[in-house]
């Protein structure tokens, strides 16, 4: 599950950036370059891009869909990692006066876009903003023309739904000169994000929302997380079905040592070193039971992580199963194995160490 957490994370890092800026309210707001400056100033911001979207309709190949279309700065690429799932093509936004897009794989698919293809533009349309009375049908839409430069994979959220392109045609297709619709941030490793986060909200004011990247895709994160702990609970029900192995297994040793109970008695044991001694066994038992079974999976990890053994076919965004090792979950489930161990060796030990069982009839 770490694993699987771990390469949602990656792949999102390549669109999403470490934080980003939104206005509460309506889709655009008012910027400034006073305002870019002062958000770089903060320390530990790395880079800023400013990015423009909304929805559009796009036609190619007499085929038409309604996508997202983002406009994006020159600092983009810096910010987010997007050039990493660029599948065909390059990341190319514009060239002197002409522009281009980069197409998610569900979109280019559904309008069969040829990104070879530089002889036929792609028409991309928007309501022009104020109103405007036309007996024109198309004097009421912005039309710009971009040129595919390369199709991009994430997933079908995205897929089928964005076009990334330069953010000045894309000021240009929604008559937002001026405005921007987030500001994108990216952090220096090893800083604190959460303080820089807090920083910039206290810079952008109760106007704008901030957020990180795990705040962005909250449902999905939190999903995932849900995901492990059950999966942790079920196992550990597994594990507490299996300690009965280890009651059954004190019971007979008790049973099969109760003339050596009663040698220790008569030598001045009491009660408590009796119990002692065989709650050591019951530790003994789950220890050596732990220790080889977390060997075992740590080899079975590690062969994974090395030669990949566990694969997926050319569908899926990863080729082979991810494995992700924490310090935390190794000591959650020794925790876990020796508290379920403690009370499984309790019960036997208490009843069958008792006064009453030892000086009975043999």
């Amino acid at each position: 599950m770490n694993g699987l957490t771990g390469v949602v994370a990656d792949l999102y890092n390549a669109i999403e950036p470490d934080i980003k800026v939104m206005p509460v309210k309506g889709k655009f707001f008012n910027y400034s370059d006073a305002l870019v400056s002062k958000i770089k100033e903060i320390e530990g911001v790395d880079k800023v891009s400013i990015c423009l979207s909304d929805n559009a309709l796009i036609k190619a190949n007499d085929k038409q869909a309604i996508v997202t279309v983002k406009g994006v700065d020159e600092n983009f690429i810096d910010v987010t990692r997007f050039d990493s799932v660029i599948k065909e093509g390059s990341y190319v936004l514009k060239n002197k006066e002409t522009y281009f897009a980069i197409f998610g794989r569900g979109v280019a698919n559904q309008l069969q876009i040829n990104i070879n293809n530089l002889i036929e533009q792609i028409s991309i349309y928007s309501p022009k903003r104020g109103g405007v009375e036309s007996i024109n049908p198309d004097d009421n839409f912005n039309q710009k023309f971009v040129f595919p430069s390369g199709t991009f994979s994430l997933n079908d959220d995205f897929d089928f739904k964005y076009i990334i392109t330069d953010i000045q045609l894309a000021r240009q297709l929604f008559d937002c000169p001026n405005e921007a619709s987030s500001i994108e941030i990216s952090t220096l490793s090893g800083r604190d994000a959460d303080e820089i986060q807090e920083k910039i909200s206290e810079l952008m004011g109760p106007g704008f929302m901030v957020k990180n990247r795990y705040q962005l895709n909250d449902v999905l994160f939190k999903t995932l997380e849900t995901e492990k702990l059950w999966t942790f609970i079920i196992l550990a029900f597994i594990l507490i079905i299996a300690t009965f192995n280890i009651i059954g297994a004190l019971t007979m040793l008790i049973i099969e040592k109760k003339k050596d109970i009663k040698t220790l008695y008569y030598l001045g044991a009491d009660n408590k070193l009796i119990r002692n001694i065989f709650m050591g066994e019951g530790f003994l038992i789950t220890a050596i039971g732990a220790s080889i079974g977390l060997v075992l999976g740590l080899a079975v990890c590690l062969l994974q992580i090395q030669y990949h053994f566990v694969t997926f076919d050319d569908q899926y965004v990863i080729p082979y199963y991810p494995i992700d090792m924490q310090l935390k979950d190794f000591i959650w489930i020794i925790g876990l194995i020796m508290l379920i161990g403690f009370f499984a060796a309790l019960y036997p030990v208490r009843v069958f160490t008792h006064n009453d069982f030892v000086h009975g009839n043999d």
